[in-house]
């Protein structure tokens, strides 16, 4: 039953992807390969399936259009690993056993395609397939999640000021807390707000994320 929740996931967030992100013949064509080379480098698509499987749960069943906010999270987090693996970061030659963006395209443009994945993600929330109040605390709840305050780039940089020092164990759990679990608690709480969750069931959900 999970691998066949996983499978349907992953097929459900490839399919949108590929018609939510320009083509690679789109000019300008560097820019939407270096995007498409590292979103379809095989991941797992957790998040979006963790999305998904939220709205789910509150529904009773899938929710229609939902696989599109699955996939605005995997834009989002195939961003983050992009500027990650870059050399003034984690300098990283190999993701997924592939070539990194910027080893295969180039700094410039693996920074470019990054910014292009977050610009799309947004556009792509602008437009979901459900009412304007749930789309702005989609929004929100996004933006918090990948943001600098408990979020996601707070994380990142709280990781980096920690790579020469021995971390004690609150900052240890802040920097897994925000650089990591903050998407993931935003991925299900997304899921709630377009599976119309009351606030309790959000608030639960924001909590399974977190842990």
């Amino acid at each position: 039953m999970l691998k066949e929740t996983l499978q349907q996931g992953q097929q459900l967030t490839d399919m949108a992807l590929e018609r939510l992100i320009p083509a690679a013949t789109e000019r300008p064509t560097s820019i939407h390969k270096a995007m498409r080379h590292s979103v379809f480098a095989g991941g797992k698509r957790i998040r979006p399936i963790l999305c998904m499987e939220a709205a789910r749960m509150v529904a009773g069943s899938l929710p229609t259009g939902v696989e599109d906010l699955g996939s605005v999270l995997e834009m989002l987090h195939t961003y983050s690993l992009i500027h990650d693996d870059l050399p003034a970061l984690d300098n990283d030659d190999l993701r997924r056993g592939r070539p990194t963006c910027h080893k295969v395209f180039g700094e410039a443009l693996a920074i470019l395609a990054g910014d292009a994945l977050q610009t799309r993600a947004y556009e792509v929330l602008a437009r979901l397939n459900c009412p304007a109040e749930a789309r702005v605390r989609i929004v929100e709840e996004i933006a918090h999640g990948t943001g600098t305050i408990d979020g996601m780039i707070g994380g990142q940089v709280v990781d980096l000021e920690s790579e020469h020092a021995k971390p004690d164990v609150p900052t240890l759990e802040y920097i897994h807390r925000a650089k990591i679990a903050a998407v993931l608690s935003a991925s299900v709480a997304t899921g709630g707000i377009y599976a119309k969750a009351s606030a309790d069931q959000i608030n639960k959900l924001r909590s399974f994320g977190q842990s």
